[in-house]
């Protein structure tokens, strides 16, 4: 017979351990080409080269099954890879979910029930997902007299990609538990009727605050330049931007704005779409009511 090989002898050609080659050899993915005398389980050099290929697929993520039949003819290592291709995907897209929700609690300090809930938040199909969104737009914008705002809320989808990104996945997780929260939906649809045109009676007068950013650019300005709120400039600066418009309609609109998270929410519309969006605004706002406030006292 030619050059034979014990399975310790084999270890040391190969550098497997005896224990994985004798279970490999047991699962059939390296059968012994002899036994000796003694019963002991002899290799050949081929045997030598199947090792390796056997290494090579398992470090691959293959199962000895998928390695047998690889090794038997009945498959190809194209067709197993191929199969393996989506399973590995479909674990990356597993583990970047459980990455997202695990960022999300330790960054909250979660309790068990909010880990709970963050975890099925984020696990929910795209039929769960379009459902929860479809829901929120219903109760806060189905019934407003608007019908242009109703159709462009209504066309409008937050949809997550098959493969989203991390970031995706955390503005998800966070805009899916903001927007089934009662007191969010209360809040975003009392801003909403706010900033909605009557019939008959034009635009609201705060909705020029949300609907043209030159508002919050020029705010903006002013605060960089150091301009406080409470300021002969600053009430310079309102005057030229509602020279015509009721102050008190103006600043009920930038509450209720604030106080719903209307700058929260479309950022993380944004973020979980992947779309590039204006910086949070928030601060601006905030100026900009104190400065309202301020003049509307001082009047």
């Amino acid at each position: 017979m030619d050059e034979t090989f014990t399975i310790g002898q084999l270890a040391r050609l190969t550098g497997l351990s005896v224990r994985t080659l004798r279970y490999w050899s047991d699962e059939g993915a390296i059968p012994p080409v002899a036994r000796s005398v003694s019963g002991y389980r002899l290799y050949d050099p081929l045997s030598v080269a199947r090792a390796e290929l056997v290494r090579a697929l398992r470090e691959l993520g293959l199962g000895l099954d998928d390695v047998c039949g690889v090794l038997s003819g009945r498959s190809t290592v194209a067709e197993v890879a191929e199969a393996h291709v989506h399973a590995v995907d479909a674990q990356i897209r597993a583990l970047r979910t459980s990455r997202a929700v695990l960022s999300a609690v330790a960054e909250r300090g979660a309790s068990a029930e909010e880990a709970t809930l963050l975890n099925r938040l984020a696990r929910l199909s795209g039929a769960e997902r379009e459902r929860v969104i479809e829901e929120f737009k219903e109760e806060v914008f189905g019934d407003l007299d608007d019908p242009g705002l109703r159709e462009r809320m209504h066309a409008y989808t937050v949809e997550l990609p098959d493969d989203p990104t991390p970031d995706q996945l955390a503005a998800w997780i966070e805009l899916a538990e903001l927007v089934g929260d009662s007191g969010f939906r209360a809040r975003l649809r009392t801003w909403t009727e706010l900033n909605t045109p009557v019939p008959g009676r034009g635009r609201p007068p705060g909705a020029c605050v949300w609907w043209a950013r030159q508002v919050v650019h020029t705010v903006a300005e002013a605060r960089d330049r150091g301009t406080t709120p409470r300021e002969p400039a600053a009430r310079d600066l309102l005057t030229s931007l509602f020279p015509d418009t009721d102050w008190p309609a103006v600043l009920r609109s930038v509450e209720a704005g604030l106080a719903a998270e209307a700058e929260r929410y479309r950022g993380l519309r944004a973020r979980v779409r992947g779309l590039r969006t204006s910086p949070d605004a928030t601060g601006e706002l905030e100026w900009l009511a104190e400065a309202l406030r301020s003049a509307l006292r001082a009047r």
